[in-house]
């Protein structure tokens, strides 16, 4: 029986083996062999520190082994670790009462908790099929977004390379161009059931729609008797400085969506979705036996996700993500080699620009460099990065990636 690594043994590379012999190829081959986090921090099984500017795809939100975020666990598990959803437990209400709250819902909205966000996206896609009746088969995408990997999911995702091994996928699903408002309208119709909609795109290299964009799309939608729904996965629980990106005025411009999908740092590192529906009409497209998960709503995620909730609220994260943002974005735009900086909050595309040879920088060699001088970025897109780091972190932590960024980008 293989050992488990620890830090400092020097096992790394009969772990690997291991790992092609044992796992699923499906995310090639692993680039570290992580076996302990704090903060900003891990560190990997020859003992090797670095800084962590992903975050889990931004689902670390409070960093690695935060204590409150422990201790929840610890407590949770102590006390009832699961139950089928044949009933309930204080921290799944607790939760639900929370994002309630961060939400202000109106009376008669309700969360439903699964596990993850294309979980979420299944669960939206199908109520917004019952919204429909059969009388509007089609839902409305956006080029450019992504909004997970099972069947429904991978429908409203726009990168073909990802669906098409795997048709024929879910009918009736059309993608518009990004950003295209005339686009967008000609495709909301009597025959239009739903539009899905990420405030922030982060799979093609964190960008927000242009101004006016969401706003007419709920105008849109509410006219052709359609549901809007936000895809706020990545965007949500703090990542852009606020809970969710469409509460801020300039990303949300007002709009109150009919569906908010949330995972990744809801849970903090623990695995747990919600869709959540907004008023008593959208709560009632799905009906009880018409949907479920086993997981979902598990006590120990559920406290995991109240802690990050508290925790962001106790130590001021919304204001020090804001305050970051502007820090990081500054600090950026100064490094030669960086022609734009995207995004808002903790949520940030770097676009790179040509360099002396006329060429722009290959993002993954960039993002290989900045992994070999410890320092875990992500090349998102050609000549696009992509950060989503931990909400607590700080700008000493920060301080060591700006100063040996411009190295890196010039390879």
């Amino acid at each position: 029986m293989s050992e488990t690594p620890t830090a400092n043994t020097g096992q790394a590379q009969p772990w690997r083996d291991d790992f092609s012999r044992v796992l699923s190829p499906v995310f090639g081959s692993p680039q570290l062999d992580l076996v302990r986090g704090q903060g900003a921090h891990v560190w990997d099984a020859s003992g090797k520190e670095y800084l962590d500017l992903l975050a889990g795809i931004a689902v670390n939100s409070l960093g690695h082994c935060h204590p409150a975020w422990v201790k929840a666990i610890s407590d949770q598990a102590g006390q009832l670790g699961h139950i089928s959803n044949f009933f309930t437990s204080p921290a799944q209400i607790a939760l639900a009462k929370k994002i309630h709250e961060v939400l202000d819902l109106p009376t008669g909205s309700a969360v439903f908790l699964s596990n993850s966000g294309a979980e979420a996206n299944e669960a939206a896609f199908k109520m917004t099929r019952r919204a429909a009746g059969g009388g509007r088969p089609t839902i409305v995408a956006v080029d450019g977004a992504f909004h997970g990997r099972t069947m429904g999911a991978l429908a409203l995702t726009a990168k073909a390379a990802y669906r098409e091994p795997f048709a024929p996928g879910v009918p009736g699903v059309v993608h518009v161009p990004y950003g295209d408002v005339e686009a967008l309208a000609a495709a909301i119709d009597e025959t239009c059931a739903a539009v899905f909609i990420e405030p922030i795109q982060g799979e093609v290299g964190v960008r927000q729609h242009p101004a006016g964009y969401l706003r007419r799309a709920r105008e849109l939608t509410t006219a052709a008797g359609a549901l809007l729904v936000l895809d706020e996965v990545q965007s949500g629980m703090g990542r852009t400085g606020y809970w969710f990106a469409h509460q801020e005025d300039e990303i949300g411009e007002g709009v109150t969506p009919d569906i908010i999908t949330s995972a990744k740092g809801l849970g903090g590192g623990m695995p747990i979705g919600a869709t959540i529906t907004v008023g008593d009409a959208n709560t009632k497209l799905l009906e009880a036996g018409q949907h479920g998960t086993t997981f979902g709503g598990n006590p120990i995620a559920s406290a995991a996700a109240l802690a990050v909730f508290e925790t962001i609220e106790s130590e001021g994260i919304l204001e020090h993500v804001r305050e970051m943002h502007d820090w990081l974005k500054s600090a950026l735009l100064e490094i030669p080699g960086v022609a734009s900086v995207t995004g808002k909050g903790l949520l940030l595309g770097i676009e790179l620009t040509a360099g002396a040879s006329g060429e722009v920088p290959d993002s993954k060699a960039v993002a290989a460099r900045a992994l070999e001088a410890g320092f875990i970025i992500n090349p998102v897109a050609p000549g696009r990065l992509r950060l989503a780091p931990p909400l607590i972190i700080t700008e000493e932590d920060l301080k060591p990636f700006i100063a040996a960024l411009p190295a890196l980008i010039a390879g």
